[in-house]
């Protein structure tokens, strides 16, 4: 019989798992899929990426970069996978999203604690159970977690971008560079689509009139963008189309800002600038960065190929948007990912309120070594809020509900320093905290080996 029972086998309830194991506990990992899919994964690998294949940024003195470091230093499982399963990004992490699940799995299946158990869970057990079922949570699971709670869940919308053939690309117009590289001519990580005004106002005005699937009911909500009563819409995942309907410049100070780039056919600043990003290890597919979308198949195509260098491009899978539901965590949980109402049960991932890949991963890992020390008699851990993750958790546990919506890794849920240390300028700032985070998670450390 299990020491511990996991709801699903996306990032966060894989890293849980295995953060169990190794401490020596017995997990039964329930995930429904292949047999029950959720209308946005694809196959029946663990731990699949749906919306994009970045992990953001690798540098150390971002947030994300942060978040990842802390993550290495607690042995985490899917930081190893990314890591080995990393293709070209700049100063990103992105991985080949097939080679990533793959490692994962094979991880995940071959270790002697954890079994792995393809079914839907409907109900919340009563033995010690971690839910990292993820923002697309079966209905009937959800209702037992309704029941569990209270509270009405929210929820807010997430999109996915589209994903080409690089054989399809016309490289007369679209190039290779990283921002800023300009020492590395046709060697950049990122492949660049430049834009002059009338192709970017064209582009504009054709994206903001285009069809889009309907979302019934939920349509109004979507363009209202940020609240609804008491649901809030993660402004980060609203579609490229949506965006453009706010400002007719929202696109070029956002995913499409030029900055550190040219324009290649006029060897100036281009207006606007596309970018494609390396999508699997061979190369051979590149996603459209910051292109989530709700337009329909035939819009796509007739649209995104107004780009300059994709007017023939194929199309390798087109964007869709879904609904995601996330629980009201600062009534619900503690720091620790712990149930406040029933002390063995977790919560980890992106149903918990955390946004981003590393951010499930990280909860994860934390539900994942707290579960295991609760069973084994231990305190939970808390970690310092100082920490990219010790921040982390402390938000989406003490958020107002006037504030509370989906939350990534950022340096503004840090604690600032105090008056006798306090740094001025952005960058001595960031580093300032990153070394910060460095030292205090040094000190809880322990815990995690």
């Amino acid at each position: 019989m299990a020491d511990l029972i996991i709801i699903g086998g996306g990032l966060a309830g894989c890293e849980a798992a295995w953060q169990a194991a190794r401490r020596g506990i017995k997990v039964d990992l329930y995930e429904m899929r292949p047999g029950l899919q959720t209308g946005a994964h694809t196959g029946g690998d663990l731990a699949e990426l749906v919306c994009s294949n970045s992990l953001g940024s690798n540098l150390p003195d971002r947030a994300a970069g942060v978040l990842k470091a802390e993550l290495r230093r607690m042995s985490s499982l899917l930081m190893t996978c990314a890591d080995q399963a990393a293709v070209p990004a700049g100063r990103a992490l992105a991985v080949d999203r097939e080679i990533f699940a793959r490692s994962v799995t094979q991880a995940i299946e071959s270790h002697h604690n954890i079994t792995v158990i393809r079914k839907e869970m409907q109900e919340i057990p009563k033995t010690p159970t971690i839910i990292a079922s993820g923002p697309l949570t079966s209905l009937t699971l959800s209702q037992a977690i309704r029941q569990l709670s209270g509270e009405d869940h929210l929820f807010f919308y997430d999109a996915i971008a589209p994903v080409l053939r690089i054989d399809t690309i016309d490289d007369r117009i679209a190039y290779r560079a990283s921002r800023y590289d300009t020492d590395k001519a046709g060697q950049g990580d990122y492949i660049n689509c430049p834009m002059t005004k009338a192709e970017y106002e064209r582009f504009v005005d054709e994206l903001i009139s285009a069809e889009r699937i309907e979302l019934k009911e939920f349509e109004r909500d979507l363009e209202m963008g940020v609240k609804a009563g008491r649901k809030e819409y993660f402004e980060s995942c609203l579609p490229i189309e949506i965006l453009a309907q706010r400002s007719r410049q929202a696109l070029a100070y956002g995913p499409l800002r030029p900055v550190g780039l040219v324009d290649t056919r006029t060897g100036r600043k281009a207006y606007a600038v596309v970018q494609l990003r390396q999508d699997n290890l061979a190369g051979t597919l590149f996603n459209i960065v910051g292109f989530q979308t709700n337009l329909t198949v035939s819009e796509q195509r007739r649209v995104f190929r107004l780009v300059p260098g994709l007017e023939k491009v194929e199309f390798e899978r087109y964007g869709q948007m879904h609904r995601n539901t996330f629980i009201y965590s600062p009534a619900m949980l503690n720091p620790t990912m712990q149930s406040k109402a029933w002390p063995d049960l977790f919560f980890s991932g992106q149903i918990t309120g955390v946004e981003g890949y590393v951010g499930n991963i990280a909860t994860g890992l934390l539900a994942g070594v707290n579960a295991a020390r609760k069973i084994l008699g231990f305190e939970p851990v808390e970690l310092p809020r100082t920490t990219m993750l010790g921040a982390l958790c402390y938000y989406i546990t003490h958020a107002s509900p006037e504030d509370f919506q989906p939350m990534k890794a950022n340096f503004g849920i840090l604690p600032e320093f105090d008056e006798h240390n306090q740094v001025y300028g952005r960058r001595p700032r960031s580093t300032a905290f990153a070394k910060r985070a460095e030292e205090d998670l040094g000190m809880v450390l322990s815990a995690f080996e």
